[in-house]
């Protein structure tokens, strides 16, 4: 016959007291697949978000929020087949939503005579890196570019994951690389 369990060891999804907490708040255990989900997960999505960002450390913020917000769903998600697309899906979109949220920002404060600092320009003699390239693209652009490119997704699968028709992940890739070829043939030509 089984044993019953121990009260200092929680069991998966019991909910316990926490530990100090004056109030009878009750939280809930995390399970150990969670645990797995972030471990095998947390860096990848990172990489991700900094190559479509541009700067690593809101890769860090929006990764770190997305699994936050995992946290809040994780019954739910949990059932899904791939749990961690759900997780890069809405790590991609907070990441849009905190790009498009900064250029508003900076135009309402060029609106009121204030510069804001933008990114140094890059010199053209040191050549276009990829990640120069990118940052010069929105930040759509670079998502939809990003996770056809680099993530290999088809086109249908971006269009899913961000919640967007076919045509206009079809149309952002069209102008990505419309943007991105000058700058890589200008490149391609300092090289040979």
């Amino acid at each position: 016959m089984p044993q019953p369990p121990t009260e200092d060891v929680p069991q998966e999804n019991e909910l316990v007291r926490e530990p100090g907490a004056a109030s009878a708040r009750v939280v809930r255990v995390e399970t150990e697949e969670l645990a797995e989900l972030y471990a095998h997960a947390c860096a990848p999505l990172i990489g991700l978000l900094t190559v479509v960002g541009g700067d690593r450390a809101d890769a860090e913020e929006v990764a770190q929020e997305s699994f936050v917000r995992l946290l809040q769903h994780w019954p739910k998600v949990r059932t899904y087949d791939d749990p961690e697309a759900w997780v890069r899906t809405v790590a991609v979109r907070l990441l849009i939503s905190r790009k498009r949220r900064l250029k508003v920002a900076r135009l309402g404060l060029q609106r009121l005579g204030r510069r804001a600092s933008m990114a140094a320009p890059t010199d053209p003699a040191a050549g276009v890196e990829l990640s120069a390239a990118l940052a010069g693209l929105p930040v759509e652009q670079r998502a939809v570019l990003v996770l056809h490119h680099v993530c290999d997704l088809p086109v249908q699968e971006v269009a899913d994951r961000l919640h967007v028709p076919v045509g206009t992940v079809k149309s952002r890739l069209s102008r990505a690389r419309t943007a991105l070829a000058p700058l890589l043939a200008d490149e391609e030509r300092s090289t040979t």
